[in-house]
């Protein structure tokens, strides 16, 4: 599995099966907790329609991990979702 974290998009690639997975690196955060609420197409759907207490964060800025925990959090959704496409 190869994983590509882009700016605007993150791609994850299993061998013999090409690109599984193409979203938009974004997530939803809960302004007060932290709590992230949703990742990738949900989350980008939410840019601009949520109220002030939910940001859209985009994780990764001009090619470097400018937030680590959101990073980490994206990624393992991203592997969880793959991996339960392909079981």
């Amino acid at each position: 599995m190869g994983i590509d974290l882009g700016t605007a998009n993150t791609l994850v690639y299993v061998k013999n099966h090409g690109i599984v997975l193409r979203e938009p690196s974004v997530v939803a955060i809960d302004r007060e907790t932290r709590r992230v609420l949703a990742i990738g197409a949900e989350a980008k759907r939410m840019l601009g329609r949520t109220p002030a207490s939910i940001i859209a964060v985009r994780p990764l800025r001009n090619g470097v991990i400018a937030d680590f925990e959101v990073t980490q959090e994206m990624i393992k959704y991203f592997i969880r979702k793959v991996h339960n496409r392909r079981s």
